[in-house]
């Protein structure tokens, strides 16, 4: 799993609470058990219209939003489906980093798995980063995980907290499978001697 310690990037705000994974993610694009290639369907229900043509208002189709690295958003976001498709939609776009007061429980842990980090803020410290997030070209947030702070454009400073856990996974880039393979030796240790112990089995 790729690392995040920190990034630079423009911010797209997306003021809208209870944002769900059948939003984020519509039901026709879980065809694939592929991570690749979600990134054109994110939002799709608000991002295209009914004959496929891009919804010039929706935020990340306009151009100082393309290239979003980081979604500040409203209340409870991820709620709904437990779709592990949303977050695959949100790494193939380019977001790394979804700013909120609030998360939906499974949407929030499978962020982890997938290098993507859930930053929870207070309402005051989430309405200044969106009116950050509204400045357009001049949206850029730098991310530092190892500090666990937020730099504004105007050189503000916002904390955040997050578990230890999962911040060293985040920074060292491990998500279940490699955790599982970092204790290898002991598995295969203890197959050796479960072996000698229950040749049957």
């Amino acid at each position: 799993m790729k690392k995040f310690t920190k990034i630079t990037g423009i911010a797209a705000p997306l003021p809208i609470a209870n944002v769900d994974t059948d939003m984020i993610i519509p039901k026709n694009y879980l065809k694939t058990i592929k991570r690749t290639g979600l990134g054109s369907g994110l939002f799709a229900e608000m991002r295209y219209h009914e004959d496929g043509s891009e919804n010039s208002t929706f935020v990340l189709n306009k151009p100082a939003y393309r290239h979003a690295k980081i979604l500040v958003t409203g209340d409870n976001f991820g709620c709904g489906s437990s779709r592990e498709h949303a977050p695959w939609a949100l790494v193939d776009f380019g977001i790394c980093c979804v700013i909120s007061t609030s998360f939906a429980d499974i949407f929030y842990n499978n962020c982890f798995k997938n290098s993507i980090l859930p930053i929870i803020v207070n309402s005051e410290k989430l309405e200044q980063l969106t009116k950050d997030a509204l400045r357009g070209m001049g949206a850029i947030l730098t991310i530092d995980l190892e500090k666990m702070k937020i730099n504004r454009p105007d050189g503000g400073i916002v904390s955040f907290n997050l578990d230890a856990f999962q911040r060293h996974c985040l920074l060292n880039g491990l998500d279940d499978i490699d955790l599982t393979m970092l204790i290898s030796p002991e598995i295969a240790s203890f197959e050796e001697r479960n072996g000698k112990m229950y040749p049957w089995i």
